[in-house]
C-alpha cells in the first residue's frame, strides 16, 4: 500500500511539473486548462480552479477510470470526462488541454488547421476543429473525441486545444508543437494564403523520416582504415 501511495505521489508531482512548464511557455494561463497522466486504472489530474502555473502535487487529484476520486482533497477538473474519454478510446498515457493564445485564435476562425509544415505530421497532419459545445459537457467530449480520430491533437471551436501522447512528456511536447504550428499559420495567413502540403508531399515526408530515423540522434560510423 505504501508503495502504491508513493507511486501516486510521483504522478501528482509530474503533473504539477508539466503545468509549470506549459505555463512558462504561455500555454496555460491562470486557471484555464487541465493536465492529466494515466497509469493503469488511475488518473492523476489537475483539480478545478487551480492556478496552473503554481500547481502543487496536493492540487492534483487521483481518480479511477470511472471518475471516482481515490486520492486527494480537491474536486478534479470539470473536463475530467474528456480526459477519461480520450484514455478509453485512444489508450493515451497523458492528456493536455489548454486555452493557449494562438491555438484558441485559430479555433475562432478555422474548421481545420491544414498541414502547412511537415512537423505537423507528428500530430497526424491536418488538425480538426471540434464544433463549440459547453465546457465540461458530455457533448463536448464526444465532439472532441471524434475530431481526434487518427490524430493526437484537436482544436476546440471558440475554446482551446487538446492533445494527448503515450507519456506526459510527449503530451507536453505535442501541446508545444501544436501552438507553434498555429502561430506559424497565423503569421503566414497575415501575409497571404499559406501553401498546404498535399497528401503526396505528406507521404514523401513520412517515408523520408522513417528511412532516415528523423528526430533521433545517430552516432558517426567509424571509417575503416
Amino acid at each position: 500500500m505504501a508503495q502504491a501511495h508513493h507511486f501516486l505521489e510521483e504522478q501528482r508531482r509530474s503533473v504539477a511539473a508539466a503545468c509549470h512548464r506549459l505555463a512558462e511557455a504561455g500555454l496555460l494561463i491562470g486557471t484555464a486548462g487541465n493536465v492529466s497522466v494515466r497509469t493503469g486504472d488511475r488518473v492523476a489530474v489537475t483539480a478545478t480552479g487551480v492556478v496552473l502555473g503554481q500547481a502543487t502535487p496536493e492540487q492534483v487529484t487521483v481518480t479511477g477510470s470511472d471518475g471516482a476520486v481515490v486520492d486527494g482533497d480537491l474536486q478534479p477538473t470539470s473536463e475530467l470526462g474528456l480526459h477519461l474519454g480520450i484514455y478509453r478510446r485512444y489508450d493515451a498515457g497523458a492528456v493536455v488541454h489548454t486555452h493557449s493564445p494562438q491555438a484558441t485564435a485559430l479555433s475562432l476562425v478555422l474548421d481545420e488547421l491544414p498541414c502547412v509544415h511537415y512537423q505537423q505530421l507528428a500530430l497526424g497532419g491536418p488538425v480538426r476543429v471540434a464544433p463549440f459545445t459547453t465546457f465540461g459537457s458530455p457533448e463536448l467530449a464526444e465532439q472532441v473525441l471524434a475530431a481526434l480520430d487518427g490524430r493526437s491533437a484537436a482544436l476546440m471551436a471558440n475554446h482551446g486545444a487538446v492533445v494527448y501522447g503515450p507519456t506526459l512528456e510527449k503530451a507536453v511536447e505535442n501541446a508545444l508543437l501544436l501552438e507553434w504550428a498555429c502561430g506559424l499559420y497565423l503569421r503566414a495567413a497575415s501575409l497571404g494564403t499559406p501553401r498546404v502540403l498535399d497528401e503526396d508531399q505528406q507521404a514523401a515526408v513520412i517515408a523520408a523520416a522513417i528511412r532516415r530515423g528523423y528526430g533521433t540522434t545517430h552516432p558517426i560510423e567509424e571509417k575503416s582504415p
